[in-house]
């Protein structure tokens, strides 16, 4: 999950109450879709800091929620307000996350390029902006060996 630091930073998670946030204002359907299709409640989830003097993997989250309708959408007062979406027909969904733990120091964007083992991830793919991404099980192993789990 990718967010910009200064909406959301994995210190915001483990600083809200019960280190708990609703994942809001997906508004791009292929993440939407990850969402509410595949992801699942236990899993955890490499939390990425984008659009940054310095992007990368900063931690771990935990799926908490079962995806639903994101609220978000329906307040006309909200940057993520949807007049199309509705409560009995949502377009958009959300789950909570709850923070995991932040590495001791961040895995870069350049480091991640520059590892023959992840030249493959869907992160390092020229164009790759979706806020939600899948990880295999070899990239999520590999990855934390370089964070040192």
């Amino acid at each position: 999950m990718k967010s910009e630091p200064d909406e959301c930073c994995i210190d915001d998670i483990k600083d809200s109450t019960d280190q708990c946030i609703p994942w809001q204002g997906i508004r791009n359907y292929q993440a939407r879709n990850y969402i509410r299709d595949n992801i699942q409640v236990g899993e955890q989830v490499f939390f990425y800091h984008s659009s940054c003097k310095e992007p990368g993997i900063v931690g771990i989250v935990e799926v908490v929620s079962d995806a639903s309708a994101d609220v978000s959408a329906f307040d006309n007062t909200s940057p993520y307000f949807d007049a199309k979406s509705s409560p009995e027909k949502p377009r958009w969904y959300s789950i909570d996350l709850k923070f995991g733990r932040k590495f001791p120091k961040v895995i870069r964007l350049k480091q991640l390029k520059a590892d023959p083992a992840l030249a493959e991830m869907v992160l390092v793919a020229k164009g790759a902006r979706l806020s939600v991404q899948p990880v295999t099980v070899q990239e999520w192993q590999h990855i934390s060996k370089l964070a040192g789990e």
